[in-house]
Protein backbone atom coordinates (compact mmCIF):
# COMPACT_ATOMS: atom_id res chain seq x y z
CA UNK A 1 0.00 0.00 0.00
CA UNK A 2 1.20 3.70 -0.45
CA UNK A 3 1.73 5.97 1.93
CA UNK A 4 -1.14 8.65 3.36
CA UNK A 5 -1.23 11.77 0.95
CA UNK A 6 -1.42 14.65 3.96
CA UNK A 7 -0.57 17.87 3.90
CA UNK A 8 2.21 17.43 5.98
CA UNK A 9 3.90 14.67 3.81
CA UNK A 10 2.97 16.35 0.44
CA UNK A 11 5.83 17.39 -0.64
CA UNK A 12 6.72 18.70 -4.71
CA UNK A 13 10.34 17.00 -6.38
CA UNK A 14 13.52 18.15 -5.59
CA UNK A 15 14.18 19.76 -8.71
CA UNK A 16 10.91 21.56 -8.32
CA UNK A 17 11.60 22.88 -5.20
CA UNK A 18 15.53 24.04 -6.18
CA UNK A 19 13.78 25.98 -9.52
CA UNK A 20 10.93 27.81 -6.99
CA UNK A 21 13.56 28.38 -4.41
CA UNK A 22 15.84 30.04 -6.98
CA UNK A 23 12.78 32.13 -8.61
CA UNK A 24 12.15 33.11 -5.02
CA UNK A 25 15.67 34.57 -4.41
CA UNK A 26 15.61 36.58 -7.95
CA UNK A 27 11.86 37.53 -7.44
CA UNK A 28 12.24 41.44 -7.30
CA UNK A 29 13.93 40.83 -10.95
CA UNK A 30 11.94 38.61 -12.66
CA UNK A 31 8.15 38.65 -11.40
CA UNK A 32 6.33 41.24 -13.23
CA UNK A 33 2.19 41.48 -13.88
CA UNK A 34 0.80 39.61 -17.14
CA UNK A 35 -1.14 42.30 -19.15
CA UNK A 36 -3.99 40.36 -20.41
CA UNK A 37 -3.58 41.62 -23.84
CA UNK A 38 -0.03 39.90 -24.24
CA UNK A 39 -1.44 36.67 -23.55
CA UNK A 40 -4.50 37.63 -25.75
CA UNK A 41 -2.02 38.22 -28.64
CA UNK A 42 0.20 35.49 -28.28
CA UNK A 43 -2.61 33.43 -28.41
CA UNK A 44 -3.76 35.01 -31.73
CA UNK A 45 -0.38 34.54 -32.95
CA UNK A 46 0.19 30.24 -32.23
CA UNK A 47 -3.81 30.16 -33.74
CA UNK A 48 -3.21 32.37 -36.53
CA UNK A 49 -6.40 33.58 -35.60
CA UNK A 50 -8.25 36.45 -34.27
CA UNK A 51 -12.00 35.87 -33.78
CA UNK A 52 -12.73 34.32 -30.43
CA UNK A 53 -16.47 34.79 -30.93
CA UNK A 54 -19.33 36.59 -28.98
CA UNK A 55 -19.15 37.51 -24.96
CA UNK A 56 -16.34 39.69 -23.60
CA UNK A 57 -13.74 38.04 -21.79
CA UNK A 58 -11.81 40.61 -21.20
CA UNK A 59 -12.45 41.91 -18.10
CA UNK A 60 -13.08 38.36 -15.95
CA UNK A 61 -9.19 37.68 -17.34
CA UNK A 62 -8.38 40.93 -16.07
CA UNK A 63 -9.65 40.26 -12.85
CA UNK A 64 -7.85 36.70 -12.75
CA UNK A 65 -4.38 37.86 -13.61
CA UNK A 66 -4.80 41.12 -11.42
CA UNK A 67 -5.58 38.46 -8.66
CA UNK A 68 -2.73 36.28 -9.29
CA UNK A 69 -0.39 39.10 -9.74
CA UNK A 70 -1.28 40.80 -5.93
CA UNK A 71 -3.10 37.72 -3.92
CA UNK A 72 -1.64 34.47 -4.97
CA UNK A 73 2.31 34.69 -4.31
CA UNK A 74 2.68 32.69 -7.20
CA UNK A 75 6.61 30.82 -7.60
CA UNK A 76 8.46 30.31 -10.70
CA UNK A 77 6.38 26.94 -11.39
CA UNK A 78 2.56 28.93 -10.82
CA UNK A 79 3.93 31.34 -12.88
CA UNK A 80 4.40 28.75 -15.30
CA UNK A 81 1.38 26.90 -14.91
CA UNK A 82 -0.67 30.55 -15.28
CA UNK A 83 0.48 31.59 -18.22
CA UNK A 84 0.39 28.05 -20.00
CA UNK A 85 -2.75 27.56 -18.92
CA UNK A 86 -4.80 30.94 -20.12
CA UNK A 87 -2.71 30.85 -23.19
CA UNK A 88 -4.79 26.84 -23.55
CA UNK A 89 -8.07 28.38 -23.03
CA UNK A 90 -7.54 31.04 -25.71
CA UNK A 91 -6.06 29.37 -27.79
CA UNK A 92 -8.84 26.59 -27.27
CA UNK A 93 -11.34 29.91 -27.90
CA UNK A 94 -10.46 30.71 -30.94
CA UNK A 95 -10.50 27.51 -32.36
CA UNK A 96 -13.90 26.95 -31.03
CA UNK A 97 -15.31 29.81 -33.18
CA UNK A 98 -13.07 29.14 -35.93
CA UNK A 99 -14.86 25.22 -35.67
CA UNK A 100 -18.34 26.79 -35.19
CA UNK A 101 -17.54 29.21 -38.61
CA UNK A 102 -16.65 25.93 -41.05
CA UNK A 103 -19.49 23.79 -39.19
CA UNK A 104 -22.51 25.90 -38.83
CA UNK A 105 -24.45 23.16 -37.80
CA UNK A 106 -22.96 22.75 -34.61
CA UNK A 107 -25.42 25.80 -33.61
CA UNK A 108 -28.23 23.56 -34.09
CA UNK A 109 -27.18 21.01 -31.46
CA UNK A 110 -30.06 20.50 -29.11
CA UNK A 111 -28.99 19.83 -25.72
CA UNK A 112 -32.12 17.72 -24.20
CA UNK A 113 -32.71 16.95 -20.26
CA UNK A 114 -28.94 16.84 -19.05
CA UNK A 115 -28.02 15.61 -15.53
CA UNK A 116 -26.23 17.73 -12.92
CA UNK A 117 -24.46 15.79 -10.63
CA UNK A 118 -24.10 18.52 -7.58
CA UNK A 119 -23.56 18.45 -3.89
CA UNK A 120 -20.62 19.37 -1.08
CA UNK A 121 -17.39 18.84 -2.87
CA UNK A 122 -16.22 15.38 -1.75
CA UNK A 123 -19.20 14.12 -1.19
CA UNK A 124 -19.14 11.48 -3.84
CA UNK A 125 -19.85 13.54 -6.72
CA UNK A 126 -17.04 12.24 -9.11
CA UNK A 127 -17.29 8.83 -8.10
CA UNK A 128 -20.69 9.01 -9.11
CA UNK A 129 -20.44 10.91 -12.41
CA UNK A 130 -17.87 8.19 -13.44
CA UNK A 131 -20.22 5.51 -13.15
CA UNK A 132 -22.90 6.67 -14.86
CA UNK A 133 -20.31 7.47 -17.81
CA UNK A 134 -19.83 3.99 -18.64
CA UNK A 135 -23.38 3.36 -19.62
CA UNK A 136 -23.45 3.31 -23.56
CA UNK A 137 -26.33 5.33 -23.28
CA UNK A 138 -25.03 8.14 -21.30
CA UNK A 139 -22.32 10.56 -22.25
CA UNK A 140 -19.85 12.93 -20.21
CA UNK A 141 -17.20 15.58 -21.35
CA UNK A 142 -13.55 13.88 -21.38
CA UNK A 143 -10.51 15.09 -20.25
CA UNK A 144 -8.95 15.23 -23.20
CA UNK A 145 -11.75 16.45 -25.74
CA UNK A 146 -12.32 19.31 -23.19
CA UNK A 147 -8.12 20.18 -23.41
CA UNK A 148 -8.15 19.56 -27.08
CA UNK A 149 -11.75 20.13 -28.19
CA UNK A 150 -10.66 21.13 -31.89
CA UNK A 151 -11.85 19.79 -34.58
CA UNK A 152 -15.02 18.74 -33.62
CA UNK A 153 -14.38 15.34 -34.69
CA UNK A 154 -12.48 12.28 -34.15
CA UNK A 155 -9.55 13.35 -37.00
CA UNK A 156 -6.45 12.88 -35.01
CA UNK A 157 -7.97 11.55 -31.80
CA UNK A 158 -4.93 9.28 -30.57
CA UNK A 159 -2.61 12.25 -31.08
CA UNK A 160 -5.20 14.67 -28.75
CA UNK A 161 -5.38 11.88 -26.33
CA UNK A 162 -1.50 11.62 -26.02
CA UNK A 163 -0.73 15.16 -26.18
CA UNK A 164 -3.34 15.63 -22.78
CA UNK A 165 -1.49 12.54 -21.28
CA UNK A 166 1.31 14.24 -21.30
CA UNK A 167 0.20 17.64 -19.99
CA UNK A 168 -1.33 15.55 -16.94
CA UNK A 169 1.95 13.64 -16.73
CA UNK A 170 3.36 17.16 -16.12
CA UNK A 171 1.04 17.73 -13.17
CA UNK A 172 1.71 14.08 -12.00
CA UNK A 173 5.48 14.87 -11.55
CA UNK A 174 5.43 18.19 -10.00
CA UNK A 175 2.61 16.96 -7.74
CA UNK A 176 2.98 12.87 -7.19
CA UNK A 177 0.25 12.53 -4.98
CA UNK A 178 -2.32 13.84 -6.41
CA UNK A 179 -3.76 11.14 -8.05
CA UNK A 180 -4.71 9.92 -4.61
CA UNK A 181 -6.79 13.11 -3.71
CA UNK A 182 -8.95 13.21 -7.42
CA UNK A 183 -8.65 11.04 -10.35
CA UNK A 184 -6.82 11.63 -13.07
CA UNK A 185 -6.74 10.41 -17.04
CA UNK A 186 -7.13 11.70 -20.11
CA UNK A 187 -10.22 9.52 -20.68
CA UNK A 188 -11.90 10.09 -17.62
CA UNK A 189 -14.75 12.37 -17.66
CA UNK A 190 -13.90 15.84 -16.62
CA UNK A 191 -16.06 18.09 -14.38
CA UNK A 192 -18.27 20.47 -16.66
CA UNK A 193 -17.04 23.85 -15.02
CA UNK A 194 -13.69 23.41 -17.11
CA UNK A 195 -16.67 24.20 -20.12
CA UNK A 196 -17.04 27.81 -18.71
CA UNK A 197 -13.20 28.48 -18.26
CA UNK A 198 -13.24 30.30 -22.14
CA UNK A 199 -15.71 32.88 -20.11
CA UNK A 200 -13.21 33.12 -17.49
CA UNK A 201 -16.08 33.43 -15.34
CA UNK A 202 -15.10 30.21 -13.41
CA UNK A 203 -13.99 28.79 -9.57
CA UNK A 204 -11.84 26.77 -11.09
CA UNK A 205 -8.81 28.98 -10.45
CA UNK A 206 -9.96 29.44 -7.37
CA UNK A 207 -8.96 26.04 -7.02
CA UNK A 208 -5.51 26.42 -7.70
CA UNK A 209 -4.59 29.60 -7.14
CA UNK A 210 -5.28 31.85 -3.83
CA UNK A 211 -6.95 34.80 -5.32
CA UNK A 212 -10.11 36.17 -2.79
CA UNK A 213 -9.76 39.62 -5.28
CA UNK A 214 -10.79 37.92 -8.41
CA UNK A 215 -13.12 35.91 -6.36
CA UNK A 216 -15.07 38.27 -4.30
CA UNK A 217 -15.67 39.81 -7.85
CA UNK A 218 -16.95 36.93 -9.51
CA UNK A 219 -19.36 36.14 -6.61
CA UNK A 220 -21.16 38.92 -7.70
CA UNK A 221 -21.26 38.56 -11.45
CA UNK A 222 -24.40 37.52 -13.54
CA UNK A 223 -22.96 34.03 -14.81
CA UNK A 224 -24.89 33.95 -18.07
CA UNK A 225 -21.79 34.16 -20.14
CA UNK A 226 -20.40 31.51 -18.56
CA UNK A 227 -23.24 29.17 -18.90
CA UNK A 228 -23.78 30.35 -22.17
CA UNK A 229 -20.33 29.34 -23.43
CA UNK A 230 -21.10 26.00 -21.15
CA UNK A 231 -23.64 24.83 -23.69
CA UNK A 232 -21.77 26.14 -27.01
CA UNK A 233 -18.85 23.84 -25.57
CA UNK A 234 -21.70 20.87 -25.05
CA UNK A 235 -22.40 21.47 -28.66
CA UNK A 236 -19.08 21.56 -29.77
CA UNK A 237 -18.57 18.63 -28.41
CA UNK A 238 -22.00 17.08 -29.04
CA UNK A 239 -21.10 17.52 -33.10
CA UNK A 240 -18.12 14.91 -32.58
CA UNK A 241 -20.56 12.09 -30.65
CA UNK A 242 -24.66 12.70 -30.78
CA UNK A 243 -27.04 10.75 -29.68
CA UNK A 244 -26.50 10.07 -25.61
CA UNK A 245 -28.01 11.63 -22.77
CA UNK A 246 -25.36 14.30 -21.06
CA UNK A 247 -24.31 13.93 -17.13
CA UNK A 248 -22.89 16.26 -15.98
CA UNK A 249 -20.96 17.65 -13.01
CA UNK A 250 -19.76 20.19 -10.99
CA UNK A 251 -20.41 21.32 -7.15
CA UNK A 252 -20.46 25.34 -8.33
CA UNK A 253 -24.05 24.62 -10.45
CA UNK A 254 -25.57 24.91 -6.76
CA UNK A 255 -24.59 29.20 -6.72
CA UNK A 256 -25.83 29.76 -9.53
CA UNK A 257 -29.31 27.29 -10.19
CA UNK A 258 -31.63 29.77 -11.51
CA UNK A 259 -29.10 30.86 -13.86
CA UNK A 260 -28.35 26.82 -14.66
CA UNK A 261 -31.96 26.97 -15.64
CA UNK A 262 -31.97 29.69 -18.24
CA UNK A 263 -29.57 27.90 -20.22
CA UNK A 264 -31.03 24.52 -19.50
CA UNK A 265 -34.93 24.59 -18.88
CA UNK A 266 -35.34 20.92 -18.55
CA UNK A 267 -32.43 19.79 -16.96
CA UNK A 268 -32.51 17.35 -13.88
CA UNK A 269 -30.34 17.17 -10.90
CA UNK A 270 -28.64 14.97 -8.76
CA UNK A 271 -27.49 15.49 -4.95
CA UNK A 272 -24.93 13.82 -3.29
CA UNK A 273 -25.29 14.51 0.65
CA UNK A 274 -22.38 13.87 3.24
CA UNK A 275 -21.65 15.05 6.38
CA UNK A 276 -20.49 18.85 5.94
CA UNK A 277 -17.66 19.05 8.02
CA UNK A 278 -16.05 15.87 6.19
CA UNK A 279 -16.92 17.35 3.35
CA UNK A 280 -15.13 20.78 4.05
CA UNK A 281 -12.49 18.81 5.66
CA UNK A 282 -11.24 17.20 2.72
CA UNK A 283 -11.90 19.73 0.13
CA UNK A 284 -9.67 22.19 2.20
CA UNK A 285 -6.82 18.93 2.04
CA UNK A 286 -7.40 18.84 -1.83
CA UNK A 287 -6.84 22.73 -2.25
CA UNK A 288 -3.84 22.62 -0.11
CA UNK A 289 -2.08 19.99 -1.79
CA UNK A 290 -2.83 21.40 -5.28
CA UNK A 291 -2.42 25.34 -4.55
CA UNK A 292 1.18 24.16 -2.57
CA UNK A 293 2.34 23.24 -6.24
CA UNK A 294 1.87 26.58 -7.69
CA UNK A 295 2.87 29.06 -4.34
CA UNK A 296 5.18 28.35 -1.28
CA UNK A 297 2.47 30.61 0.51
CA UNK A 298 -0.34 28.65 1.48
CA UNK A 299 -2.50 28.98 5.44
CA UNK A 300 -4.46 26.06 5.44
CA UNK A 301 -6.48 27.18 8.15
CA UNK A 302 -7.46 30.22 5.94
CA UNK A 303 -8.40 27.31 3.38
CA UNK A 304 -10.75 25.59 5.30
CA UNK A 305 -12.27 29.06 6.60
CA UNK A 306 -13.16 30.34 3.53
CA UNK A 307 -14.78 26.72 2.49
CA UNK A 308 -16.54 26.39 5.20
CA UNK A 309 -18.14 29.94 4.58
CA UNK A 310 -18.50 29.87 1.06
CA UNK A 311 -19.97 26.03 0.99
CA UNK A 312 -22.36 27.05 3.61
CA UNK A 313 -23.89 29.76 1.58
CA UNK A 314 -23.69 28.22 -1.76
CA UNK A 315 -25.17 25.13 -0.24
CA UNK A 316 -28.07 26.99 1.77
CA UNK A 317 -28.99 29.55 -1.33
CA UNK A 318 -29.32 25.92 -3.70
CA UNK A 319 -31.72 24.29 -0.74
CA UNK A 320 -34.25 27.62 -1.28
CA UNK A 321 -34.04 27.46 -4.52
CA UNK A 322 -33.85 23.65 -5.66
CA UNK A 323 -37.21 23.61 -4.38
CA UNK A 324 -38.61 25.55 -7.35
CA UNK A 325 -38.14 22.15 -8.97
CA UNK A 326 -40.53 19.60 -8.86
CA UNK A 327 -40.13 16.15 -7.05
CA UNK A 328 -39.25 14.11 -10.23
CA UNK A 329 -36.34 16.64 -11.20
CA UNK A 330 -34.34 15.87 -8.48
CA UNK A 331 -33.34 12.60 -6.40
CA UNK A 332 -31.23 12.73 -3.39
CA UNK A 333 -28.60 10.19 -2.41
CA UNK A 334 -26.45 9.37 0.62
CA UNK A 335 -22.89 9.06 0.47
CA UNK A 336 -22.92 6.76 2.87
CA UNK A 337 -25.55 4.57 0.51
CA UNK A 338 -23.24 5.21 -2.13
CA UNK A 339 -20.20 4.08 -0.38
CA UNK A 340 -21.97 1.00 0.84
CA UNK A 341 -23.30 -0.14 -2.16
CA UNK A 342 -23.14 1.64 -5.96
CA UNK A 343 -24.68 -0.69 -7.87
CA UNK A 344 -28.32 -0.19 -5.52
CA UNK A 345 -27.63 3.41 -5.39
CA UNK A 346 -27.16 3.84 -9.01
CA UNK A 347 -30.71 2.03 -9.63
CA UNK A 348 -32.50 3.72 -7.28
CA UNK A 349 -31.33 6.69 -9.39
CA UNK A 350 -32.52 4.95 -12.84
CA UNK A 351 -35.50 3.88 -11.23
CA UNK A 352 -36.19 8.18 -9.93
CA UNK A 353 -35.81 9.26 -13.46
CA UNK A 354 -37.49 6.42 -15.48
CA UNK A 355 -34.40 5.68 -17.60
CA UNK A 356 -33.73 2.07 -18.42
CA UNK A 357 -30.61 0.50 -16.61
CA UNK A 358 -29.40 -2.36 -19.13
CA UNK A 359 -27.50 -5.22 -18.06
CA UNK A 360 -24.43 -3.67 -20.33
CA UNK A 361 -24.42 -0.88 -18.37
CA UNK A 362 -25.13 -2.90 -15.37
CA UNK A 363 -22.04 -5.04 -16.06
CA UNK A 364 -19.41 -2.14 -17.20
CA UNK A 365 -20.22 -0.44 -13.72
CA UNK A 366 -19.80 -3.44 -12.05
CA UNK A 367 -16.45 -4.06 -14.02
CA UNK A 368 -15.00 -0.36 -12.76
CA UNK A 369 -15.53 -1.07 -9.15
CA UNK A 370 -13.94 -4.80 -9.10
CA UNK A 371 -11.07 -2.83 -11.17
CA UNK A 372 -11.12 -0.37 -8.06
CA UNK A 373 -9.61 -1.79 -4.91
CA UNK A 374 -10.09 0.17 -2.03
CA UNK A 375 -6.30 0.30 -1.75
CA UNK A 376 -5.34 1.20 -5.08
CA UNK A 377 -4.83 5.09 -5.04
CA UNK A 378 -3.15 4.56 -0.98
CA UNK A 379 -5.45 7.03 1.57
CA UNK A 380 -6.02 10.39 1.56
CA UNK A 381 -5.81 11.49 5.38
CA UNK A 382 -6.52 14.45 6.95
CA UNK A 383 -7.66 16.21 10.11
CA UNK A 384 -10.37 19.08 10.49
CA UNK A 385 -7.79 20.86 13.24
CA UNK A 386 -5.57 21.33 10.52
CA UNK A 387 -7.90 23.83 8.75
CA UNK A 388 -9.14 25.38 11.80
CA UNK A 389 -12.25 23.19 11.39
CA UNK A 390 -14.25 22.05 14.66
CA UNK A 391 -17.59 20.06 14.81
CA UNK A 392 -19.54 23.08 16.44
CA UNK A 393 -18.73 24.92 12.99
CA UNK A 394 -21.20 22.08 11.24
CA UNK A 395 -24.17 23.15 13.71
CA UNK A 396 -23.15 27.15 13.07
CA UNK A 397 -23.38 26.31 9.17
CA UNK A 398 -25.25 23.31 8.78
CA UNK A 399 -27.46 22.98 10.90
CA UNK A 400 -30.76 23.37 8.79
CA UNK A 401 -28.97 20.81 6.23
CA UNK A 402 -28.02 18.58 8.48
CA UNK A 403 -31.85 18.41 10.00
CA UNK A 404 -33.33 18.46 6.54
CA UNK A 405 -31.01 15.48 4.99
CA UNK A 406 -30.31 13.88 8.12
CA UNK A 407 -26.37 14.15 7.86
CA UNK A 408 -24.27 14.62 10.73
CA UNK A 409 -20.24 14.92 11.38
CA UNK A 410 -18.58 11.88 11.61
CA UNK A 411 -14.71 13.49 11.52
CA UNK A 412 -13.39 12.34 14.32
CA UNK A 413 -10.09 13.07 16.12
CA UNK A 414 -7.61 11.06 14.21
CA UNK A 415 -7.08 11.35 10.46
CA UNK A 416 -10.07 9.33 8.59
CA UNK A 417 -8.82 7.00 5.50
CA UNK A 418 -10.73 7.62 2.37
CA UNK A 419 -9.95 6.61 -1.02
CA UNK A 420 -9.97 8.94 -3.91
CA UNK A 421 -12.14 7.11 -6.38
CA UNK A 422 -14.94 7.44 -3.71
CA UNK A 423 -14.65 11.12 -4.22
Amino acid sequence: MQSAATIDRFRSPIAIRALNRFGAMLNGKVSRRIPPEELIETAKRRANLDDFGDGDFHEPLGRLLESCWRDAHLNVIGNIALRSDVLRILRNRLLLQRDRDLHPEIAQHQIRAPLFVVGLPRTGTTFLHSLLSVDPANRAPLTWEVMEPSPPTNAEQQRRIRRVSQNLACLEWMAPNFRQLHPVGAQLPQECVSLMSPSFLSDQFDTMYNVPGYREWFLQQDLQPAYEFHRRFLQHLQERENGRRWILKAPTHMFALPTLLVTYPDAVFLQTHRAPLEAITSVSSLITILRRVFSDAVDPVEIGTEAMRYWSKTLTKFIGERDRLTPERIFDLSYVELRRDPISAVRRVYKHFSWLLSPRAENRMSEVLAKQPRDVHGFHRYEAAQFGLHPEHEEEFFADYCERFSVGSRVSARPIPLTSALH
